[in-house]
């Protein structure tokens, strides 16, 4: 069975295609993205949203969040989507050129479907023959095709210049409020310290303040016992939540499960 793969054509832009049943990850994203589905589904989950992407819809996705994805591929078999990485640095570039900038953090949505957009849809058309020929999509064209996004985005939605050119970085968040809404993600520590605008050494001394151990111990205890309620309260079955849950394989999941519990999640759906 074929993986899922993604071509990178440069710094800003990603090609993806899967030919396998759906797969699932947990990312953090550090830059905007502008997404394209082509073929199949992309569901997107944020701790605030949740998002799929069909074939011929376009998406802006905010930074600073962290984002579960599960890519769909047709009954064929077929999934495809390109994606823009929006750079900061070319964001910044852009908007010294243009004298732009914004007098606030950006407060509004995270996820934004953008309307059908005949200039959006030629201007992805426009990149279809480099998936063929990707060497042609090299720097500095690839940069020229990003800065071109910005200028359509721009002409068809204005108000997205907060959006864009938001160049704030995460500031120091209520730690407490933060792991709960977003627990589930399966990222490394250092990312949930990224985004809670700390040091890795300070999220740690902070988080075992708030919750009297350490970062690894307490994810995984939040992690089994919501596995325990859906499995209890919600009928689930084990095979469909561990990954919802931030566990890298099911096995790992059941034996976690066992030594908290005295026993297995099979034992626990088979007796509730």
């Amino acid at each position: 069975m074929k993986k899922h793969t993604e071509n990178l054509f440069s710094e800003s832009i990603v090609y993806s295609l899967a030919t396998a049943k759906a797969t699932e990850y947990d990312n953090l994203l550090l830059e905007s993205v502008l997404l394209m589905q082509l073929s199949g589904e992309m569901t997107f989950e944020t701790s605030g949203d949740r998002i799929t992407a069909r074939p011929g819809e376009v998406y802006l996705v905010r930074k600073h969040q962290f984002v579960k994805t599960t890519k769909t591929p047709k009954s064929n078999g077929q999934y495809n989507a390109l994606m823009f990485i929006l750079k900061e640095e070319i964001l910044r570039e852009y908007a010294l050129e243009k004298q732009l900038g914004t007098s606030a953090n950006y407060q509004g949505r995270k996820s934004i479907r953008l309307a059908e957009n005949a200039y959006l849809k030629g201007f992805f058309d426009s990149l279809l023959p480099h998936v063929q020929h990707p060497k042609t999509l090299a720097d500095p064209l690839s940069i020229l095709k990003v800065r071109e996004a910005i200028e359509l985005l721009l002409l068809g939605k204005p108000e997205l210049k907060a959006f864009l050119f938001d160049f704030s970085v995460p500031h120091k968040i209520d730690l407490e409020k933060f792991m709960l809404a977003n627990f589930r993600f399966n990222v490394p520590i250092d990312k949930f310290a990224k985004l809670t605008g700390r040091s890795l050494a300070g999220f740690k001394r902070d988080f075992s303040k708030s919750f009297g151990m350490s970062p690894r111990r307490w994810l995984q205890q939040k992690r089994l016992t919501a596995a325990h309620d859906e499995l209890e309260k919600r009928n689930k079955k084990p095979s469909s939540i561990y990954l919802e849950l931030g566990f890298e394989s099911l096995s790992h999941f059941s034996y976690a499960f066992k030594k908290q519990f005295g026993y297995s999640p099979t034992e626990l759906t088979r007796f509730s």
